[in-house]
């Protein structure tokens, strides 16, 4: 089955076009680099992997509940509609915001793979473009596995965000070389590290966890290029264009935080657009959980050196201001070590299986004698 034949709503545009801009750079310089990227750059092809072998897709997902979400944490709890519901309603409540979560994530991952590419076209320095080109083939896996859980395991899709696709059209739109990584690398990619992460954390399902803590592994390296890069550049940067970026962020992340509402999902409900806008600025979880959102975000941003007072201003009126002195070199090395002990438990387990198969085979063959 085609995946136009999943999807909740038909999306507006069957195939969108971005016109794009700027120039494709060419170095001749080959030796020439710094050692920070192209070590992560040696990372990111030691750390290559294949997600048809390491996740585990024999594992069964029930799509009426296929995160374990508590019910306090759907933006209709506690609301008059919500007493309606029968527990079937429920069930496919929680099917229909797993999917808009996971679609939103696919087609971030997409437009991922699509900014790397423009990455390794447009970026001066050979060794951002070494290590732009390893990112763009993570990013293709990563919709590669989020795509085969839709299809195999969810049965339904959900059209891109607005908000996303604008921030996403912005992004690629624009003709400067950095916008790509600003764009993708701190905004998209950080807001998705904290949702991957939030959703990593609570889910009480094996197969989601797995995929979730794989590819934060990932991203947590995508982040790290993107600090390295920009950091570098901006310090060379003008007053003037230090503001022009700071006011792509601010618009970024207002984007960001109306994209997490869902309202898509309310409307499918019976729920008018309006009334599910009011609902779900009323969720006490979901502002908590777009709060959290920027814990990525924020720090990364003032580690490039983009801190302002507009964008101080703009992150005080979010509430998320504070976020700026959170450690994220530790969020990002817990990323990693998440995704390696993952591994180390799901090996040991298999050595147990194999070690109790052939114990039990020798004793029944010594039975038989």
């Amino acid at each position: 089955m085609g995946t136009h034949d999943l999807y909740a709503n038909e999306p507006a545009d069957p195939l969108w076009r971005v016109p794009a801009t700027g120039a494709a750079r060419f170095t001749w310089e080959y030796d020439d680099g710094r050692d920070r990227l192209l070590a992560l750059y040696q990372k990111g092809k030691d750390k290559q992997w294949d997600g048809r072998t390491r996740i585990d897709w024999g594992l069964e997902v029930d799509p009426y509940d296929a995160l374990g979400t508590p019910e306090e944490a759907m933006s209709l709890y506690g609301t008059r509609h919500w007493d309606k519901l029968s527990d079937r309603d429920k069930g496919e409540l929680r099917r229909h915001y797993a999917s808009w979560q996971f679609s939103q994530f696919l087609h971030g991952e997409q437009g991922a793979m699509i900014c790397a590419a423009r990455i390794v076209e447009s970026a001066p320095d050979l060794d951002a473009k070494f290590y732009s080109a390893t990112q763009t083939m993570d990013e293709a896996r990563h919709a590669e596995i989020y795509g085969r859980f839709l299809h195999e395991k969810m049965g339904l899709l959900y059209p891109v965000n607005d908000d996303l696709q604008s921030l996403l059209g912005d992004t690629l739109r624009d003709s400067r070389w950095d916008m790509p990584y600003l764009g993708m690398q701190v905004l998209i990619e950080g807001l998705a590290l904290a949702a991957f992460g939030m959703i990593r954390d609570t889910t009480t399902k094996p197969l989601p966890k797995q995929i979730l803590t794989y590819v934060m592994q990932d991203e947590a390296r995508h982040v790290a290029f993107g600090r390295m890069a920009l950091r570098d550049y901006y310090r060379q940067l003008t007053d003037a264009e230090l503001r022009e970026r700071e006011e792509f962020v601010i618009e970024g992340c207002h984007l960001m935080r109306d994209r997490l509402r869902g309202v898509e999902v309310l409307e499918n409900f019976g729920i008018p657009k309006a009334e599910a806008e009011e609902i779900s600025e009323q969720s006490e979880f979901l502002r908590l959980f777009r709060k959290l959102l920027f814990s990525r975000i924020v720090p990364c941003v003032k580690d490039i050196g983009l801190w302002g007072e507009r964008l101080q201003r703009a992150y005080a009126d979010m509430g998320v201001f504070e976020l700026g002195d959170s450690d994220l070199d530790q969020l990002m090395a817990q990323d990693e070590e998440l995704a390696d002990r993952l591994d180390a438990e799901r090996f040991a387990a298999e050595e147990r299986e194999r070690v109790a198969e052939v114990e039990a085979t020798i004793e029944s063959g010594a039975t038989e004698d």
